[in-house]
């Protein structure tokens, strides 16, 4: 029977890996990369982002939707009630291109606020959730967010609108950095209380909004200089002065994750299997040699000594490298 032979690796900085040989270690020298140094923030939460997105498909429209919970093989995606058309059939495309009958949650009433849930039952596939800010954070006090600040930088997704409403192929995740510009102490109508920069565009609503940790603060669902209508009209019938009414019109608009939780509060219970893949992810690095990037491996942060850190992956990752 073949032994597994492991080798231990250490990672300085962005500089090269080295094996530490040790007894019957053999010691080699390479050139790689690491990898999950050079991957700046942005493009980890793209990354995030393509995970958790998905499009939601109703006749011959539709919008995004965020994968917020799993349980089993059984998804719950977010997503606006103005994406959704009553009496339609609803689908669902994955990160990966499926396509899934769904059904709404009844059971979960919103209320006023354009919110709904779907769920869909994959067929083996398993799919990333979008992780939520700290329990302690997703209670409002007072009218306060307590997870977000003004001029907080913040990352949106969604599917732009590609006027078919069909499911044949994907478009593309648009994804876009920007701000916070607005904190509302009330919602106005549709619950929407997020301000932010971000160009939202047709097909968005429903996508992600997510802070600087990957965390789900909302979701997309008004554009900035909506060409109908005055959505502007708080939940109390009370309308913005014109300074604030102005300041509105050039954001668009998220409803918070708070507002979802307070309604499904098993959302914030611990998800193990969540957990367990935010800690794969973060302790998981590519092994490639420069000399062809396409040959690499897999290895294993197991300790750091300053910014010395150690990797663990298997000896034949090394050989010829």
């Amino acid at each position: 029977m073949k032994r597994l032979v492991l080798a231990v690796v250490a990672c300085i900085g962005i500089l090269g890996i080295g094996l530490i040989a040790k007894n019957s270690l053999e010691k080699h020298v390479f050139a790689a990369s690491c990898r999950s140094n050079q991957i700046s923030t942005t493009d980890k939460l793209k990354q995030q982002a393509e995970s958790i997105t998905v499009r939601v498909l109703s006749g011959n429209g539709g919008g995004s939707g965020t994968l917020i919970a799993k349980q089993g093989q059984v998804y719950t995606v977010l997503t606006n009630k103005h994406v959704l058309t009553s009496g339609e059939s609803y689908r669902i495309q994955t990160p990966d291109g499926f396509v899934y009958s769904a059904d709404v949650v009844k059971k979960v009433n919103f209320g006023v606020n354009d919110l709904a849930l779907l769920q869909f039952t994959s067929l083996g596939s398993n799919y990333a959730v979008a992780s939520l800010p700290e329990k302690s954070k997703l209670v409002q006090e007072t009218g306060v967010l307590k997870n977000l600040v003004e001029n907080e930088e913040v990352f949106a997704a969604g599917f732009v609108d590609d006027a078919n409403g069909n499911d044949q192929g994907k478009p593309p995740l648009k994804f876009n950095t920007g701000k916070i510009t607005l904190l509302l102490d009330k919602s106005f109508q549709g619950g929407y209380r997020i301000g932010y920069t971000n160009d939202i565009q047709k097909g968005m609503s429903g996508g992600p909004i997510l802070n600087s940790r990957g965390e789900l603060i909302g979701i997309n669902g008004v554009n900035a200089y909506p060409l109908f209508g005055d959505p502007y009209v708080f939940e109390d019938g009370s309308k913005p002065n014109d300074d604030l009414k102005e300041k509105m019109t050039r954001s668009s608009w998220g409803v918070p994750i708070q507002t979802v939780v307070q309604q499904v509060p098993e959302l914030t219970a611990t998800n193990p299997v969540k957990d367990i893949d935010n800690i794969a992810k973060n302790i998981t690095v590519l092994i490639t040699q420069q000399k062809d990037p396409n040959d690499n491996g897999s290895g294993v942060i197991i300790a750091h000594q300053g910014s010395t850190y150690y990797i663990l992956t298997a000896k034949h990752v090394l050989i010829n490298k």
